[in-house]
């Protein structure tokens, strides 16, 4: 057996590895393959490490790194995809692996099952739930789409005809590699331009695109997207597709519209719409309050009946004001002439001061003469009674000497306020023949008998002809 000669070929291990790696690359230049993608794991070098596995089996493949940017999609576990690559092999693990260059969804079924698990994971989030008011009438509308095409020229088109405002578009790529993340940074950039810079910020913002397949949509789709329309602080009018298509961003936005037609629609009322309803709501406003000045005035008519007749009211006032004002004027010397009457009369009841005086003289002489015949008795019987002839003579004689300071004292208070004292100056009491005091010159009547009474005596006289009129100073005029 040791000295047989066998025509197996011998290879070392290194041999061996390259034959088989040459014989795979070889054989399997370039090959689809379709599978779900599983252990995807992104490497700090930048390489992307992942399976494809079936019902069958599974093969361990790997993205470079400078094929990343240009992969198609952003691998994921539990997605369905075709592969594009080439077959080839690890020496150092002795095992084969697919060296992929291009990622495909395999086919809507995978792509919505893609897009029903990034729903259902947002959702649980919230990230659906905030959902903003439009503004009435925008300033500025911002637009997020391509540059070229008849979804801008329709918004533009649309707006001139409702309501023309002032449009900023940020134009992006709406599908392809790398569309995401331009759609992405343009909300983003709109939400982070500040009030009053040198760009207006949008008070609404638009995001659209026609129609299309589901690949040609799933821009929209993708989770930055639908994280930026989220978040953003303008609110977002999503009008991707036709009506019939559904994208994730339309659950983020704060409205949907089915057509970029609509989002316009959406974005700014109907100029003549408003003015229809300006106008509608001034002439009702009209109409309230015409209704209104008329039942006013109606209560006011039927109020007036109640109110009395304010100029009559007045008239009568006025009336009774000259009324009280004619007879004040008349009523003052009235009550002079009353009052001078009531003290005439009543001097006349007065008793001359000398009538008075003598009859208290008179009266004095009387309790004189009673003091001394009672004193006189006093001595006959104090000498007739020794008992009497203790009694002393001094009290009748103090109470002669108080009464008679009474008396003087009355006297000269009496003499005081006597007319006498009034004559003693100069003056006159003049009285008619009745003895009645005359004191104003208007009562003397031409002929008449008057009486002069001055301090010494009294004379006749008669009045030779009309009194003289004076002055408030009494001088003659």
């Amino acid at each position: 057996m040791d000295g047989t000669i066998s025509n197996i070929p011998e290879y070392g291990v290194g041999e061996l590895a390259g034959a088989i790696k040459r014989t795979l690359e070889g054989s399997f230049a370039r090959i689809r393959v379709r599978g779900e993608l599983t252990e995807v794991k992104p490497y700090p070098s930048g390489h992307i490490y992942l399976s494809l596995k079936d019902q069958d089996a599974k093969i361990e493949s790997v993205v470079w790194k400078s094929a990343v940017r240009n992969l198609g999609l952003k691998p994921e576990n539990g997605v369905e995809v075709i592969a594009t690559g080439r077959v080839s092999t690890y020496g150092d693990r002795s095992k084969y692996q697919l060296i992929i260059d291009k990622l495909e969804y395999a086919g809507e079924g995978a792509l919505l099952a893609r897009i029903e698990r990034l729903r259902v994971a947002l959702l649980k989030e919230g990230l659906f739930e905030r959902k903003r008011p439009l503004p009435l009438l925008p300033r500025v509308i911002g637009v997020v789409t391509s540059e070229r095409g008849a979804v801008i020229q329709d918004i533009r088109t649309t707006l001139a005809r409702r309501f023309p405002r002032h449009v900023i578009l940020w134009p992006v790529a709406v599908q392809g590699e790398g569309a995401a993340a331009q759609i992405a940074a343009a909300i983003n950039g709109f939400s982070a331009l500040p009030e009053g810079g040198p760009i207006p910020r949008p008070d609404v913002i638009i995001v659209a695109r026609g129609g299309g397949s589901l690949e040609d949509l799933m821009a929209f789709n993708e989770e930055e997207v639908v994280r930026a329309a989220a978040t953003c602080t303008i609110p977002v009018i999503s009008a991707v597709g036709h009506e019939t298509d559904t994208t994730l961003i339309d659950f983020a936005s704060d409205r949907r519209a089915p057509t970029p037609t609509a989002a316009a629609e959406l974005a700014v009322p109907s100029r003549v719409e408003i003015a229809a309803d300006i106008a509608q709501k001034s002439a009702r406003l009209d109409q309230a309050v015409q209704a209104r000045l008329r039942a006013v005035h109606l209560n006011l008519t039927r109020a007036e009946r109640f109110l009395p007749d304010a100029p009559a009211l007045l008239a009568q006032a006025r009336q009774r004001l000259d009324d009280r004002g004619e007879r004040l004027a008349g009523a003052l010397p009235a009550l002079v002439q009353v009052k001078r009457g009531q003290l005439v009369r009543a001097e006349a009841r007065l008793r001359h001061p000398r009538e008075a005086m003598a009859a208290a003289r008179a009266g004095l002489a009387s309790l004189a003469q009673r003091a001394d015949a009672a004193w006189a008795r006093c001595q006959q019987r104090r000498s007739a009674a020794p008992a009497l002839s203790r009694l002393s003579s001094a009290p009748v004689a103090a109470l002669i000497r108080e009464r008679t300071a009474q008396l003087a004292g009355l006297s000269a208070r009496l003499e005081a306020v006597s007319y006498h004292a009034v004559l003693a100056r100069g003056f006159a009491l003049v009285q008619d023949a009745k003895g009645a005091a005359v004191i104003t010159a208007a009562a003397v009547r031409p002929g008449q008998r008057l009486r002069l009474t001055f301090q010494d005596g009294g004379v006749e006289a008669q009045a030779a002809r009309a009194p003289a009129a004076t002055d408030k100073q009494g001088t003659l005029l």
